[in-house]
């Protein structure tokens, strides 16, 4: 193998790679190459030291396929009962619900859903990506299917999209942040928001003399939730910017 700093732009050793993607140490990425334990399009590789381009690798790992993302972006259709929190109290975390090599990359959620809250959840190792997703200088969009208790009044409607004062904040503020409201069904409504306040939907409904009683965000900028990603699944998002709004 030639040195380190001859090797072509994007590539690494073998060895690198596994570990960057974590699949556990060095050494551990070692032994798992010299025991014939990681093929590489398809045929095994042996030896730590050899070069291969980092990102979008077709590797198999101990008869598991895996393909290398040098930067991780994956979307999880987060149930019901699971945290976004890094430290979980009561309930268990998201992480638990990604294969072992994701958590040891420390992937954070980019934004939190409550743990009785479902449906989109994107997940990330790009700082500077997580920055923009997360950012209310971007406005991203986000659009929830919100389940009220009692049945939602055109005033109600009008009131949302108007605007409501959150005035349980130490500061109270206008939350205008609703760009679309939609009456869906009698007590259902498909809010889009472009904020991320603490409990803002919940809050939102709560200004306007109703309640909350199940949410699920089905979109984060343009992408939207699969129907074929069931609760619980993940998978990557190859492009960040589906994730983004489209520029002017």
């Amino acid at each position: 193998m030639p040195p380190r700093s001859r090797l072509p732009a994007g590539h690494a050793p073998l060895s690198q790679i596994l570990f960057a993607q974590g699949f556990g140490a060095r050494r551990e990425c070692d032994g798992l190459i010299l025991n014939g334990l990681v093929k590489v399009d398809g045929a095994v590789v042996d030896d730590p030291d050899a070069a291969f381009p980092e990102d979008r690798l077709a590797l198999e790992i101990e008869g598991q396929p895996w393909v290398t993302h040098v930067k991780a972006l994956v979307m999880l259709h987060k149930p019901a009962g699971y945290e976004c929190s890094l430290k979980p109290g009561a309930w268990p975390g998201v992480h638990n619900l990604l294969p072992v090599a994701l958590r040891r990359r420390g992937l954070q959620p980019v934004g939190r859903l409550d743990q009785d809250t479902t449906g989109l959840l994107l997940m990330t190792d790009d700082g500077p990506l997580l920055h923009k997703l997360t950012s209310p200088k971007h406005h991203v969009p986000k659009v929830y299917e919100v389940t009220c208790k009692h049945p939602v009044s055109d005033g109600q409607l009008q009131q949302l999209m108007a605007g409501v004062v959150l005035d349980d904040d130490p500061s109270p503020v206008k939350a205008d942040a609703a760009e679309r409201v939609d009456a869906i069904g009698e007590t259902h409504l498909r809010l889009t928001l472009v904020q991320g306040k603490y409990h803002q939907v919940k809050r939102m409904v709560a200004a306007v003399s109703n309640r909350v009683e199940a949410l699920h965000r089905s979109s984060v900028g343009q992408l939207e939730l699969p129907a074929d990603l069931a609760p619980g699944q993940w998978r990557w998002v190859e492009d960040p910017a589906v994730v983004l709004p489209p520029k002017p």
